[in-house]
């Protein structure tokens, strides 16, 4: 199965939720730029792909079960939905086993290991920042204790034009 394949499949369970479908394609966008702009290795760069199109598959879930999608929702049901979701897909063991760990850790901002993990969380970051309109103060911090790869920390910089705050 191709990302492009997936995004197909994605889209179909996301039921015509164009919030999440947009937020979705959004966070794999920035994934993908990242992830290409820090030259990432092929078999990395491929997780990062699929954990960003399916970091936020328990959204539907978590909505109707808890009312609202809070991170340690998404973590707790996301993994598990992730893992089943491509279990009938080509991909590899130690690739679903990897996306299943990224989409149950995407709002975990701390012992982050590894590159695609990294570069997930500045990628939602980025989106989420815009749509739930985070203040300076918040996306400065980011910057300052979350933000790790050159690219991502140059995307958030030039977005919202931090250096206005200076």
């Amino acid at each position: 199965m191709t990302v492009s394949e997936l995004i197909r499949k994605m889209i179909a369970c996301s039921k015509g939720n164009l919030h999440d479908i947009a937020h979705f394609m959004k966070v794999y966008a920035y994934a993908k730029t990242i992830g290409e702009c820090e030259h990432l290795d092929e078999n990395t760069q491929l997780m990062l792909e699929v954990a960003a199109v399916l970091h936020d598959i328990a959204c539907p879930l978590c909505r109707e079960k808890y009312g609202n999608t809070e991170g340690k929702y998404q973590e707790q049901e996301g993994a598990v939905l992730a893992a089943d979701f491509l279990k009938d897909t080509d991909f590899s063991e130690e690739l679903i086993e990897r996306v299943s760990y990224l989409v149950g850790h995407h709002h975990t901002l701390t012992q982050i290991e590894g590159m695609d993990y990294q570069i997930l969380i500045e990628a939602d970051y980025l989106v989420n920042a815009d749509e739930s309109h985070y203040h300076r103060d918040n996306i400065r911090n980011m910057y300052e204790k979350v933000f790790r790869t050159k690219t991502g920390r140059a995307l958030l910089w030039e977005i919202y034009g931090l250096e206005k705050a200076l």
